[in-house]
Formats: structure tokens, sequence, C-alpha cells
């Protein structure tokens, strides 16, 4: 397997959280006799600070020739008196626009070890796998006509759906889930209200009739919110629109303890862009405290994904249990003074993970 691979480290903590990525994604190469090609690139306040901008065209050209996206995180407070268009994130909403992915993956795992660090109860937690799928390129986020008229104090969005890209969107959902133990999707909506999501729900029950073997439910998503915490073993694949799912996505932080366990793929464009869901957190930059579990990971989705490596993928996974299983936190899932507790580095974390991982995959090979 050869597999070109854009690096867009990013700001803040986002080139610490994605060299572990990478260390990890070394060592299944080196093991599998796989070539993994890096091209490292700028985006985000580093790519400002380089060239005026936060996604040169260089960088967009030179991702558009690769395999795949490993991006770490983008902002920092320094640029916040820029206008919108030219902050860093500005760079990630139009490269995620340029690549073309319209479906976002978002797993949230309720891991065992972590039972204490989420405020939700051990028996509410236990055993929740979600995967949720986000349409990213519609909506609010992307529609026209869009406005903030300072003189008159006005300002407005645009919801804006087509049947084709709820139906594109719909259709990757139930293929994941139809894959899954479960069989169940849930399409998340506020039918009752918008004719957006109207049409979001007739076109999910269109597309559900092609995949028999799956069961759908419908949720408004005022409700979704409050069920997620209450009984989020009861959700398997979640299907939302993209501020709903931006919203939901983050709140499934609770159910894993923090945001920094959180990957994500961005799937069905030119280009497949993975990135773990937390921010640059530039406050705690180079001061090793970063979680790089979230970034790690993304690099098993960009096995399983980009590669086909589906094996390697779950063994990277279980590394993490392991570790998590053995007591080691960063400083995000540290919890006062529990026995067997241990708090470690941004990188001893990495390590403690990759060991594992080669260790397994040694295991395998021999």
């Amino acid at each position: 397997m050869k597999l070109k691979i854009a690096l867009l480290a990013g700001d803040g903590i986002g080139p610490e959280v994605t060299q572990e990525a990478v260390n990890v994604l070394n060592a299944v190469a080196a093991s599998g006799g796989h070539t993994f090609d890096y091209v490292p690139l700028l985006i985000g306040g580093a790519a400002i600070d380089a060239h005026g901008t936060p996604l040169p065209d260089e960088t967009l050209q030179q991702t558009l020739g690769c395999d795949a996206a490993l991006l770490g995180a983008v902002g920092d407070n320094k640029f916040n008196k820029l206008a919108p268009s030219e902050r860093p994130e500005a760079g990630l909403l139009k490269i995620r626009s340029e690549l073309g992915g319209f479906a976002n993956l978002r797993p949230a795992v309720a891991y065992r070890a972590l039972a204490d660090n989420s405020p939700l109860r051990p028996e509410i937690t236990e055993g929740a796998d979600i995967m949720f799928v986000r349409e990213l390129l519609g909506g609010l986020y992307f529609g026209q006509p869009r406005q903030w008229d300072k003189q008159t104090g006005r300002a407005h969005n645009t919801m804006v759906y087509t049947q084709e890209e709820v139906e594109r969107v719909a259709r990757i959902a139930f293929d994941i889930a139809s894959r899954r133990p479960k069989l169940k999707l849930t399409s998340v909506d506020k039918a009752n209200v918008l004719e957006c999501s109207q049409m979001w729900r007739f076109v999910v029950d269109q597309v559900a009739k092609e995949y028999p073997t799956v069961t759908v439910e419908h949720q408004l998503v005022d409700s979704m919110a409050i069920h997620l915490m209450n009984r989020p073993r009861d959700f398997d694949v979640v299907l939302t629109e993209n501020l709903f799912g931006d919203i939901l996505s983050d709140e499934s932080g609770v159910i894993t303890g923090s945001l920094g366990m959180l990957p994500s793929a961005t799937l069905g464009g030119k280009v497949n862009l993975y990135e773990p869901v937390h921010g640059s957190a530039p406050d705690i930059a180079g001061q090793g405290k970063a979680n790089p579990i979230g970034a790690i990971l993304t690099a098993a989705m960009v096995l399983r994904f980009s590669a086909n490596l589906e094996r390697e993928a779950k063994i990277i996974e279980d590394a993490v249990v392991k570790v998590l299983e053995a007591g080691y936190r960063t400083s995000d899932i540290a919890r006062g003074d529990i026995a067997g507790q241990r708090k470690v580095s941004t990188t001893e974390m990495g390590r403690l993970i990759l060991d594992r991982v080669e260790a397994e995959l040694g295991a395998a090979a021999s």
C-alpha cells in the first residue's frame, strides 16, 4: 500500500498531536511494508504568519495531489481582530469546501476506563458507541445569501439543501449502519418547523428503501440533545445536517469524557480529510499537556477509509483502550487521586500507545 498524505499540522497543539499520529502510522507502514509519504503544508494561523493567508494556493494544490490529508488544528486568539474571512478558521472551511468532502464521520465511544470522567453516571454511558455522520457542505454554514448589515442592525443566514445533497450523505450513513451490529440509523432534523428538515426526512425515508436491513428512526434535534445524555446506548449511526451535527457531536464529548478523545474523517470528495475534533488550545501549546488520542484515533480512520487497512486500524483503537485501562492519563482526562491513575505528557501518551501498537503488529506478523 502506497499513500501520499498531506500533513496540515496547523496551530497551537496541532503539530504536537499530529506528530504522535504520524509515529503510529509509521509503525504500521514499517510492519506491513507499506509506504506512507508525507507532504508538510501550512494552514491556519501558521499560514497567515508565513504567507498572509489562512490557506495558501500551494497548500490547496499540493493537498489535492495527495491521497489523504491529516489535519491537526487551526486557530489562535491573536488573529481575532482580523475579519472572519481572514482568520485561521476560514482556511479550514475553505479547504473542506475545495476538497469536496460532504460526509463528516465522528465516532463517540464511552471508554470504561474513563467512566469517571463523564458527568453522566457510568450506567448511562457504559457501552455507548455512536457514529455521527454529519453533512458538511450545506446548511447555514454555506448557504447564500448571508449578511450582517451593521447600519440597519440586521443579520441573516440562509439554510439551503438540495435533495441530491441529502441523498448522498444519507447513503453513506446507511452504508455504515448496514455494516454495524445494531443495524440502526437515527436521522436528526427539525421537521416540525423547518422546510429543509421536512425535505431531509422525506429523502432519508426514500434512501431507507434501499437498505431494508437497517432500522430507521427520526428524532427532532432538541429531543435528540436530551436523549443523547439520557440514553446514549440506544443510538448507533446518527445522521444529521451541518449545524445540528456540529452541536450534537461536540455534545458527545460528555460521553467520552473529553473532546481530546474524538477523531473525525470527512469523506466523499476529491481527497479525504482527517482531523481530531478538538481545537488548537493555544493556551497549552508546547507544554506537553495536549491529549494525542483524538489525533491517533484519527490516524486509525486514515488507515480504515483511505488505506483499507481495517485490521491495523483496529489494532490502534485497541491499543488506546489498553493504555487507558492501564491508568495512563493526559491532563484533560486525569481526575483527582483516583487509584492507579498515572499522569503523562503528550509524548509519553503517544509512546505508550505506539509501544502497544508495535507489540501487536509484531505478534500478528510472527
